[in-house]
This record gives C-alpha cells, sequence and structure tokens, in this order.
C-alpha cells in the first residue's frame, strides 16, 4: 500500500493511512483505521455477523477479529468521518510503523471488552501506541453515577418501600 494514496468518495473528506475513522451507528460509533487503498483495519465479532448488526452482539463478546476490509463495507449505509481527535494529547506514531503494526494483528483474534477494550481502544493503540476511548469513558462515568445516585436515594430513603398486602 503507497503511504501517500488519500482517496476520493462521496464521503466526507479524503482519508489517509494512518487516519482515525468514526463510523456512526445507531447509538455507538464504530472506529475503525484507514490503511490506504480504500481499506481499513477494524476489529469485528468472531462469528462474522454484518456491520449494522454488530452492535447487539459486542456487547456480549469476549472475542473479536481483526479484519482488513473496504472503508465502503465497513460504512454501509452509515456514515462517517475522519476522527484524529486524540493528536493533540497522544503524538501519532510515524504512518510507516502504524501500517507495519496493523499489517501484524490482521486475521488475529483478540481481547475484546466493550468498556476496556474496545474498537476504540484497538485502533488508537494503533496510531499512538496507547489505546484510548472517550466512549468507553463516558460509558463508564454513566455506569458509576447511576450507581452512586441509587445508592444515595436508598440511603435517603427516597425510593418507595415496598407494600406488603396485609392478609388477615
Amino acid at each position: 500500500m503507497a503511504f501517500n494514496d488519500c482517496f476520493s468518495l462521496n464521503y466526507p473528506g479524503n482519508p489517509c493511512p494512518g487516519d482515525l475513522i468514526e463510523v456512526f451507528r445507531p447509538g455507538y460509533q464504530h472506529w475503525a483505521l484507514y490503511l490506504g487503498d480504500g481499506y481499513v483495519i477494524n476489529i469485528a465479532p468472531v462469528d462474522g455477523i454484518p456491520a449494522s448488526f454488530t452492535s447487539a452482539k459486542s456487547v456480549f463478546s469476549s472475542k473479536a477479529l481483526v479484519k482488513m476490509q473496504l472503508l465502503k463495507d465497513v460504512v454501509g449505509n452509515d456514515t462517517y468521518r475522519i476522527n484524529n481527535k486524540y493528536d493533540e494529547t497522544y503524538p501519532p506514531l510515524p504512518v510507516e510503523e502504524i501500517i507495519k503494526r496493523s499489517e501484524f494483528v490482521i486475521g488475529q483474534e483478540v481481547a475484546y471488552n466493550l468498556l476496556v477494550n474496545n474498537c476504540e481502544h484497538f485502533v488508537t493503540l494503533l496510531r499512538y501506541g496507547e489505546g484510548v476511548s472517550e466512549q468507553a469513558n463516558r460509558a463508564i462515568s454513566t455506569v458509576e453515577f447511576v450507581t452512586a445516585a441509587v445508592g444515595v436515594f436508598s440511603f435517603l430513603g427516597l425510593f418507595p418501600k415496598g407494600q406488603r398486602a396485609k392478609y388477615y
């Protein structure tokens, strides 16, 4: 793959090798990394179900398969954007290194966890050498907030106590 081959589709932006691609799925974002020549690397559930159905499956998966696929196939009917949002915090690795690291893992099964090792963690690890996921951090924060709120409400007695029917 050539390292300077940006391509043009009827999608926003012209990705270049090493770019992070954010795909907007209903209810969440899927992440891929652009390799060049129209191809991306991403992770998907091991059983190979279509991209549009992977969100429900991924919640229960503990393994994923690293795939090299055409960007247009990964995006399907959804939309995407180039989003190298962590570049100011983490310096990207050289493109040649990103591509080399990516090619090494294609076809491998990897551990998957929606909150601590998801598709965004995977592609940011390839680009920056650091696995980061703002989406997962938001989800964890939401769960922590709800758990804390339930605890406070329970402690303060704000949940209605169960009414027992009295039968005499």
